[in-house]
């Protein structure tokens, strides 16, 4: 995690004492001097914390492996099934689905990303907080530029915003990922500027909690979509880092979309975020990155909330 400007060195302190208290290991404050000998390319550090012990997966594969060891317990995976309706009928909770498939059960735990607010109040939960989706797009080093970045190079964390900000990421492949920028979509599975959904559309321009938001935080707003449209804005990010990458070193890349949980207020919610109001059911309505590095860890949260919701 790499500093840019004098200004930014308390907030890196800040940050150095949060991982200190978290007992990460082998976590230093470095130097310019140290940050070459760990990143010779990365000549626009000033200080930085460095995290030996930092790894990278392959999601996929541990969100499969998470799956096996499901099934291989006695659960079941049904997937393509899209829920119309979630409802109490007294001694079951029925989940019905647009495929016809009906389930029925004694304890419902939804963890829905995206649609997380629309399933919980579907099942007669709270409407607060609502999501809103903000795409997040890549660009990809060309391989052989691969050799300026040994790993992961993070800016430091803008505390008004929850979005990373542009960053080196090595992927298990060999790849350079290097983004992303983050821009409203469009549609909540909005991966790029031609997916739209009048629905979604129309519930976002309708919440007077995103118009809060928007409002006095246009200027960024509007520089994220010049970025997007722009290759040359984005690089000047990168450049701050790694001074020697072009513009022919870079191709787009991939995109996310951020399941952003949002108050009425137009305050972005950081923290996790349950449900409990309808009997026997356990809604997660926000798990912020980095939700996939935590899964373990809030697996053990949603077992406990879940043990203590359902008097188990």
């Amino acid at each position: 995690v790499s500093t840019q400007s004098t200004g930014e060195s308390e907030r890196l302190d800040v940050l150095y004492d949060k991982g200190l208290q978290n007992n990460v290991p082998g976590l230093a404050l470095v130097d310019r001097k140290e940050i070459l000998e760990i990143e010779p390319y990365c000549t626009g550090g000033l200080r930085a914390i460095h995290s030996p012990n930092t790894g990278i997966v392959d999601w996929k594969r541990v969100a499969c492996s998470y799956g096996d060891d499901f099934k291989a317990g006695g659960g079941t995976i049904v997937t393509g099934c899209e829920v119309s309706n979630i409802k109490d009928v007294g001694r079951e909770i029925r989940v019905d689905c647009k495929n016809k498939t009906r389930i029925t059960t004694k304890h419902v735990i939804t963890c829905a990303g995206l649609y997380s607010d629309r399933v919980a109040v579907q099942a007669g939960g709270k409407k607060s907080p609502r999501i809103v989706p903000f795409r997040g797009e890549y660009l990809e080093l060309r391989a052989d530029k691969r050799y300026l970045v040994r790993g992961n190079i993070y800016p430091v964390p803008n505390p008004k915003f929850p979005f990373l900000g542009v960053h080196y990421t090595p992927r298990m492949d060999g790849s350079i990922w290097l983004g992303p920028n983050a821009v409203l979509a469009g549609a909540r599975e909005g991966y790029s500027w031609s997916s739209l959904s009048k629905k979604d559309i129309a519930e976002m321009v309708s919440f007077s909690g995103l118009w809060k938001l928007a409002v006095p935080n246009l200027s960024y707003g509007m520089k994220e979509m010049a970025k997007s449209a722009l290759l040359p804005l984005q690089l000047a990010d990168l450049q701050k880092f790694i001074p020697e990458v072009k513009l022919t070193d870079i191709v787009r890349g991939s995109a996310g979309v951020r399941a952003q949980a949002m108050s009425a207020d137009g305050s972005l919610v950081d923290d996790f975020q349950f449900d409990d109001s309808c009997p026997g059911m356990l809604h997660v309505r926000n798990a912020p990155s980095p939700a996939a590095t935590s899964s373990l860890a809030i697996a053990d949260l949603v077992v406990d909330r879940a043990t203590a919701s359902f008097n188990l």
